[in-house]
């Protein structure tokens, strides 16, 4: 661990620059980072507040842990910083967490073995979003319209790809933007995208910011299509979200959800491992004071999509719990 990262970790208090190696040990304190998302989406503010939580709340053999929540590229890019140890832990969507430890997808034959599952946090929801104005109705309606993916080999760009061949589409079919959640709102508003597809726990920041401004509607996603889709899928739970969870979404729409897992790789220690795993069960309602995903995180489903090997850290916290015999 270079002198300059460990500064860098000391003066940041939420975010920093990516980087890290396996937790450092120095100066009295154990550095610790959370890889999260865009500031337009679900992990950036939950990941604040988990570190702000560790920081405050965590001592190892007298060191205090001095956590941060880094700003990253989601999913399939955090995944890649846990193969490489270049971060302590991330958020990532479980079916990406999969793809990644097993070599599929977009990790194209590469398995990510060292990956290492932590705990389950909450179910991110689908959102097809487009202006109430438009006259997109239904999936089959963005043919010949422009979309935003994320960027290519995101967990949003693989599922778009995926929608579109379970309704007998291709990418040629549309026309694909790679903006962030925050750069496609942008560009809704402005009536230069038609379309956005954002996965991240509702209500989404960069969604309601577009709601709060202009008409707005989630397009379901539902019927035989989405069916089949989630067969080849089975990480994918069809769900409803809820009325009112944006301003002027008067009635719930039937989308698709997949579980967020916060993850880490197998050079963390144990004792680290352990003790942040603890501080996020038992202190769930701070998190939802943050945001209302927060309140989802419940150690009722802390294993629930966890395909991958739990770190022993964890799997300790777990048997103490009776969630693992």
């Amino acid at each position: 661990m270079s002198k300059q990262r460990r500064v860098l970790l000391q003066a940041a208090a939420a975010t920093a620059v990516l980087g890290a190696l396996p937790a450092a040990r120095a100066q009295g304190r154990i550095f610790f980072g959370i890889a999260t998302g865009g500031t337009g989406g679900t992990y950036y503010p939950l990941g604040g507040m988990l570190a702000q939580l560790i920081s405050n709340k965590v001592v190892i053999s007298g060191q205090k842990m001095s956590a941060t929540a880094e700003t990253a590229g989601a999913s399939v890019a955090n995944a890649q910083l846990l193969g490489r140890k270049e971060i302590e832990s991330a958020f990532v969507a479980a079916d990406i967490l999969d793809a990644a430890f097993n070599g599929k997808s977009q990790f194209d034959g590469k398995p990510l073995k060292n990956l290492r599952a932590l705990g389950a946090l909450y179910p991110e929801q689908v959102q097809l979003v487009t202006a109430a104005k438009s006259n997109i109705n239904s999936f089959r309606d963005l043919k010949g319209k422009s979309v935003s993916s994320g960027s290519p080999g995101s967990g949003q760009w693989q599922l778009l790809g995926d929608l579109l061949e379970a309704h007998g589409m291709s990418r040629k079919d549309i026309g694909e933007d790679l903006s962030s959640f925050a750069q496609s709102i942008d560009k809704i508003k402005d009536g230069n995208l038609t379309a956005s597809l954002i996965t991240a726990g509702a209500p989404t920041a960069s969604v309601t910011d577009l709601a709060n401004t202009h008409d707005i509607r989630i397009v379901p996603l539902k019927g035989p299509e989405i069916e089949a889709l989630r067969k080849k899928q089975p990480y994918y739970a069809q769900v409803q979200l809820p009325a009112n969870t944006y301003k002027g979404q008067a009635a719930a729409v039937d989308t698709l959800a997949v579980m967020a897992i916060w993850a880490t790789h197998d050079a963390l220690a144990e004792d680290v491992a352990y003790e942040v795993t603890k501080a996020l069960f038992e202190n769930t309602s701070i998190l939802g004071q943050v945001h209302p995903k927060g309140k989802e995180i419940t150690l009722a489903t802390a294993l629930q999509s966890v395909s991958i090997p739990l770190h022993p850290g964890a799997q300790r916290y777990y048997k103490e719990k009776g969630l693992l015999k």
